[in-house]
């Protein structure tokens, strides 16, 4: 077995490098918008309208006509392939659009999933024949990131050692051929919610997951500085009788990735598996406030978590557009305020944060009064009480 092998050219591990540097910077996240024409046109069922090509650009316009600020706390916005070619109103490419906004386009490049030969309803994930095409033309039309998803299940006898085995070296395959072709490859091993399993079987499973994925990597010469991941949280399964609190959830999370993810990757960012926004905000707080080593920037890459409040506020109306925008910013700007929040000492039993809060740079503002705050909040008792 040889051991040698070239690094990418230095001006493209500069590229690559700068490019994921820039997508995790402190206080930003992703903006998912990756979703394929049936998973949005299930969404646009829900607020009575069908599901058309200009339905789905609405929305999306919606989305990215949202006010410059945006770019305060959204660093990057993932695209499907439908998305990178449509405009806004006026004639503006939407990729033109998101970089004048200082915000980075990206692009989903897996295609659909197909059964795993021989496995307990295992699946794999296909795309990669054209991928290195692909991938150049997405560059050329000014795209500077990719993303591309593979599910592992939890069950009594999943994830088998074939699914793992695939998830790892279809990444790094494709991860490869990013580098290749200029553009930032983020890859997500997502370990599925689904299932009644706890959160020490999640732990060990991610673990694995990483080990694996990270061994492909290298194997394939995957020029790590230059490259950005999105896994799952360590949370338990969705059935499982047990819930965890957000400090079990974070600690277990940064645990599994201080074992399987070099320091060399510039940065972390959760997908959101699932969870609703008011989780996926107390989660990442508390993961990024754990007191452990965290070598990588943490931050966010949501579609649900940052949309469910701007596809109930809009309805499919266009008389709501703007306040469905401020929704998303609202939501942007609590998820990137995160890594400034590190007094938080209360645990919130039943509130909808997005209705009792807003954030204005560093402080977080509660529209509440004290007495409703101390009845609807858990005191940490291992911390100073407040006046």
């Amino acid at each position: 077995m040889t051991t040698y092998f070239s690094y990418p050219d230095p001006s493209l591990q500069e590229e690559l490098k700068k490019t994921a540097e820039a997508i995790v910077v402190p206080g930003k996240g992703i903006l998912a918008v990756d979703e394929s024409n049936e998973g949005i046109g299930k969404l646009l069922a829900t607020v009575g309208l069908e599901n058309t090509e200009n339905n789905r650009r609405r929305y999306r316009q919606l989305l990215f006509t949202t006010d410059d600020v945006l770019s305060e706390n959204i660093s990057a916005v993932i695209l499907f392939d439908e998305t990178v070619y449509q405009k806004t109103d006026d004639g503006t490419p939407f990729i033109d659009l998101l970089k004048q906004k200082n915000i980075i386009p990206g692009i989903k490049v897996d295609k659909d999933v197909v059964p795993l030969y021989l496995s307990e309803d295992e699946v794999t994930t296909q795309g990669l024949d054209d991928l290195a095409q692909r991938c150049a033309v997405y560059k050329k039309l000014g795209c500077r990131f990719a993303k591309w998803r593979c599910p592992l299940k939890i069950g009594e006898h999943t994830p088998s050692v074939q699914a793992i085995q695939d998830t790892a070296q279809v990444l790094a395959r494709y991860a490869s051929i990013c580098q290749s072709q200029g553009l930032v490859p983020i890859v997500e091993p997502d370990v599925l919610l689904d299932g009644n399993h706890d959160i020490v079987r999640t732990q060990k499973v991610t673990e694995v997951a990483l080990a694996a994925l990270y061994k492909s990597l290298n194997d394939h010469h995957v020029f790590l500085e230059g490259t950005l991941i999105k896994p799952n949280m360590v949370t338990p399964g969705q059935a499982c009788p047990k819930r965890n609190t957000p400090e079990e959830i974070a600690t277990a999370t940064v645990t599994a990735l201080l074992r399987g993810v070099p320091a060399a990757v510039p940065g972390i960012v959760f997908l959101s598996g699932g969870q609703s926004e008011d989780e996926a905000t107390v989660n990442l707080n508390a993961i990024n406030n754990v007191q452990l080593k965290k070598p990588w920037a943490l931050t966010f890459s949501y579609g649900r978590a940052l949309q469910a409040s701007v596809w109930k506020t809009w309805g499919g109306k266009d008389e709501n557009i703007k306040q469905a925008q401020m929704e998303l910013l609202k939501r942007a700007r609590i998820l990137g305020s995160n890594p400034a929040v590190q007094q938080c000492v209360f645990r919130f039993k039943y509130a909808h944060l997005s209705d009792i809060l807003t954030v204005k740079k560093d402080i977080v503002v509660l529209h509440i009064s004290a007495n409703k705050l101390k009845d609807m909040c858990e005191v940490n008792p291992n911390e100073p009480a407040l006046a």
